[in-house]
């Protein structure tokens, strides 16, 4: 029996070439470049997998997820049809409303030529093993903006999927991650997405209240409870109960504090401090840290008991080194903001932008402050620019950017190079060439082998040797 494949989109080139790569024995593949006509197929065509471009309009002004909701309304006898979504460049809102709508994936274009045979095939296994598609959610692009979150690198994409399906639970949630990687961002993603949107999500840096407080702070306390207790404090979490808590820098939360949260994760109750009253809560906790929970354990810092209560799905925010693709966005949307709340248009009066030699720059850091340093840059830059356009003398980058690099090689051969250093020169700047200069040597000019010895990326590599 015939199977049908549908590919969506406005560019006849990518119908023409997607048709004759997917074409195999059994499976005809129908191209359509218009949604009306999609939609006529499907009414009359049993259709297994929809290939549909994010972009592709709808008579009633909607786009490629409108159509998601069309198709699957228009097939509704047909509930294994598995939905791939392609697009250029997907936001962060993009990527969650295709996941919550049930997309199967969602793939760049420009990834098409190498991923999209492979993914169609995994696809029509699902669909033979499974016959299964996610219900669909509703459209969430009025409560969150797309430029909320910044990201189209595949780390980005991979991250906001699995934030797209936990979303839809209650299952507790770890958000790790280095400082400045946005952790707080992904945390409300998660609760914007979720059925609880509708209620508040109170955020809570444990790290940044005296431990003798966070207790109360957390549960309330009852009048006299302490020294300067002089009425009740309702605690946070009365305050969010049907809503979402986020516990900003769990791993600094002291042990006496643990054994209260590690009580409503288990049973929803707990009692103000200095009281005897047994209050309920029901209220979904995303928690975030920068530390290894795994060695807080170990150490005995943080209890084992109350990590795996607290790590049932972990959303591991990569550092903003491993996901270069997105810093020239993630510059241009700091850019944008950056000179519209501060008024800033350039010397010339017109509107600033990057040039290609900064974004070059930007690239080429690694970024230890992650996504917040690569904003304190740019604002940087925008204060202290001479013209419209920012150039790379613009890009002036904190010392603990500027740090040398992390190498793996020898202390002896540090030492060696060291020793060679001559006087007046800078000598961490000198050491780092020098090191730079012999790896490079050493993989007969294979920058990936030469980066691999440092410990550092390509870009890493590449912009230091551009800089010599």
């Amino acid at each position: 029996m015939e199977r049908y494949l549908l590919l969506l989109d406005k560019d006849h080139d990518y119908l023409d070439w997607a048709a004759k790569k997917l074409e195999a024995d059994g499976i005809r593949v129908l191209k359509c470049d218009d949604a009306e006509k999609a939609l006529q197929v499907i009414e009359k065509v049993n259709v297994e997998i929809a290939i549909v471009d994010i972009r592709i309009p709808t008579s009633d002004g909607g786009t490629g997820l409108a159509v998601l909701k069309q198709i699957k309304a228009a097939a509704k006898n047909w509930s294994e049809m598995l939905f791939i979504v392609t697009a250029s460049f997907p936001t962060a809102a993009q990527l969650v409303d295709a996941t919550q709508l049930g997309a199967y994936d969602i793939l760049k274009k420009e990834s098409l030529t190498f991923e999209l045979k492979k993914i169609v095939e995994d696809a029509w296994q699902v669909i033979d093993a499974r016959r299964l598609v996610e219900d669909s959610l509703p459209n969430r692009n009025e409560i969150i903006k797309d430029n909320d979150v910044i990201g189209s690198s595949k780390e980005f994409q991979d991250l906001f999927k699995l934030v797209g399906k936990v979303a839809q639970t209650d299952a507790p949630v770890l958000v790790t991650g280095e400082s400045g990687t946005g952790k707080e961002l992904v945390a409300n993603s998660v609760h914007i997405y979720s059925g609880r949107s509708h209620e508040e999500m109170i955020a809570l840096n444990c790290g940044a209240i005296p431990d003798n407080l966070l207790e109360s702070e957390l549960f309330g306390h009852e009048k006299g409870a302490f020294t300067g207790a002089g009425f009740k404090r309702i605690g946070r979490f009365e305050q969010c109960d049907k809503g979402t808590l986020f516990l900003d820098e769990i791993g600094d939360m002291p042990l006496s504090v643990q054994v209260k949260l590690l009580r409503v994760l288990q049973e929803g109750t707990y009692s103000r401090v200095g009281g005897n009253e047994v209050l309920s809560t029901d209220v979904r906790i995303v928690a975030a840290t920068n530390k290894n929970l795994a060695i807080e354990v170990a150490e005995g810092r943080f209890r084992e008991d109350l990590y795996y209560r607290l790590n049932v799905v972990e959303l591991h925010i990569p550092p903003l080194r491993e996901r270069v693709d997105d810093i020239p966005q993630l510059a241009e949307f700091f850019l944008k903001k950056i000179t519209k709340k501060q008024g800033v248009a350039g010397s010339l009066g017109g509107n600033m932008r990057l040039s290609t030699e900064a974004i070059e720059k930007l690239c080429a850091q690694p970024w230890p402050g992650n996504i917040r340093e690569l904003e304190n840059t740019i604002a940087r830059a925008c204060a202290l620019a001479g013209s419209d356009v920012l150039l790379p003398d613009d890009i002036i980058l904190a010392e603990s950017t500027r740090r040398p690099i992390v190498s793996t090689i020898s202390s002896t051969d540090v030492q060696r190079i060291m020793s060679q250093a001559p006087d007046g020169e800078d000598v961490v700047s000198w050491i780092t060439n020098r090191l730079v200069n012999e790896c490079v040597s050493a993989a007969k000019g294979d920058h990936l082998m030469a980066a691999k010895k440092l410990n550092i990326s390509v870009v890493e590599l590449e912009g230091l040797l551009s800089a010599r």
